[in-house]
């Protein structure tokens, strides 16, 4: 069984090699689901990892469907995953009324290449999974990533079950509440692979500081923060 660990720093990806994780899954920003992780950190991952490394293109938080500039970005990092020699991707885009955007998820698997492409859990907010399942084996998708629709992958057993008798190529990666405890429940229905990220918050600095810099009012599924012009130009006009 592949154990993919969801790593968000390079010290938490040299942990999960450290531990004899078959693969890496690597973002930033896990309280959002992740997002694209920096160049720096692509960079040093390059440098330090021995095992293969799947990155996830995502870049903001909040829904999966995507402006053409936001999916011209999602393209060019690919472009640059490939360059740099990853071994697989981690994406893909939905439609509004919540069905697979089979033409852009396309495109971004197209920019992929040869490189592994796994749809990421996206696909538990999907209306017509099984639909999409067949869309997916089309494009030659290789992973699904899911939690069954559910908050825990171990609450979407039955889901994923299902799903995972349905596959024909795409292989179903259970994803989410995964850990020591639940792990051989996935393995007994014959997955072969599972996704965890394994962390623990970890103090690092002494006290707190005096003021929050986490905003909770920019965390949202069904919104995205955006510059408005009007409250830019109320400033300038104010102050030039």
């Amino acid at each position: 069984m592949i154990v993919e660990v969801c790593a968000n720093s390079l010290e938490s990806a040299l942990v999960a090699e450290r531990a004899g994780a078959d693969r890496i899954e690597l973002c930033s920003e896990l309280a959002v689901g992740g997002l694209t992780p920096s160049y720096g950190l692509l960079k040093a991952i390059k440098e330090r990892l021995s095992i293969p490394v799947h990155v996830l293109i995502r870049p903001r938080s909040g829904d999966f469907t995507y402006t053409e500039d936001e999916l011209n970005i999602m393209l060019k990092d690919i472009a640059l995953c490939v360059d740099l020699g990853f071994e697989g991707i981690v994406s893909g885009v939905l439609s509004d009324d919540f069905t697979l955007d089979v033409d852009s998820t396309n495109k971004l698997k197209v920019a992929a290449g040869n490189l592994k492409f796994t749809f990421h859990r996206a696909f538990d907010w999907i209306v017509n999974p099984l639909e999409a399942l067949q869309q997916l084996e089309t494009m030659q998708v290789d992973y699904i990533l899911s939690s069954g629709q559910q908050k825990s992958a171990a609450e979407g057993i039955d889901f994923l079950s299902n799903l995972n008798k349905q596959n024909k190529t795409v292989q179903i990666m259970p994803g989410s509440g995964v850990n020591a405890s639940n792990v051989d429940m996935f393995k007994n229905y014959g997955f072969n692979a599972v996704h965890l990220s394994g962390t623990k918050m970890i103090k690092t600095i002494s006290k707190k500081p005096m003021i929050s810099m986490n905003s909770a009012g920019f965390l949202s599924d069904d919104h995205s923060a955006i510059t408005q012009l009007e409250n830019i130009k109320a400033v300038v006009v104010k102050v030039k």
